[in-house]
């Protein structure tokens, strides 16, 4: 089979939403054989999954775990964007967080876990969306096999299509513990941060400089 037609079979990448979304009899049915095939890895390993009472349900229990946790923003629509007018027709840099990221490698599967700063340039025609929706939208895209530095122009992405800021920012601060549980087994010390900018927020200067003092005064709180 050639690569063109392995692509062509596959129904996303890892980090891409499944196309039409998967309802609950459509998940049940994929945490089943999800449950059958994790089975017969532990057959493999040679872990007794059918005597041992410690391991005896725990294939059906991982199964569940992908599909509605770790996977889950795979398989369901995005968060709904609760939106606000801007009736005091606000223009200054409002930013958000730290919020609490929890994700997984695509690389070694091992968690991901630290956290998102969100800055936005609300436009005064424009909308204002609840402040909760930026912790459910990085929670959304983080339930997903992520690498962190596409996983930062997703929220990104999604959140200049949905409300159209006049800029917007996006740094992420995260410990691979691809890293510190295996490999050199790093110290949980060591983290990853990156950042994207949007619109304005990518051309001044100025604002990138207040988002990222904004973001160290969030962080030593």
């Amino acid at each position: 089979m050639t690569k063109n037609n392995v692509l062509a079979n596959c129904a996303r990448f890892g980090n891409e939403a499944v196309d039409g979304f998967l309802d609950k009899a459509e998940r049940a049915a994929m945490m089943a054989s999800a449950a059958e095939k994790l089975e017969e890895l532990f057959d493999v390993l040679k872990i007794d999954h059918r005597n041992d009472h410690n391991t005896r349900d725990t294939p059906a229990r991982v199964a569940k775990m992908f599909v509605e946790e770790i996977l889950h923003g795979r398989y369901v629509p995005p968060p709904k964007i609760t939106e606000f007018e801007n009736a005091a027709r606000y223009d200054q840099l409002i930013v958000t967080g730290p919020i609490e990221l929890r994700s997984t490698c695509a690389h070694h599967m091992m968690p991901i876990y630290g956290s998102a700063y969100i800055g936005v340039l609300p436009s005064v025609d424009g909308k204002i969306i609840g402040l909760s929706k930026y912790d459910r939208i990085v929670n959304y895209f983080g339930t997903r096999l992520q690498i962190q530095e596409e996983l930062v122009k997703q929220i990104e992405q999604y959140i200049v299509e949905t409300t159209n800021p006049r800029g917007l920012a996006v740094r992420i601060s995260a410990v691979h513990m691809c890293k510190t549980h295996r490999g050199v087994r790093a110290s949980h010390a060591s983290r990853m941060v990156n950042s994207t900018f949007y619109g304005e927020m990518a051309t001044s200067s100025a604002l990138k400089a207040e988002f990222l003092q904004e973001c160290a005064a969030l962080d030593r709180r």
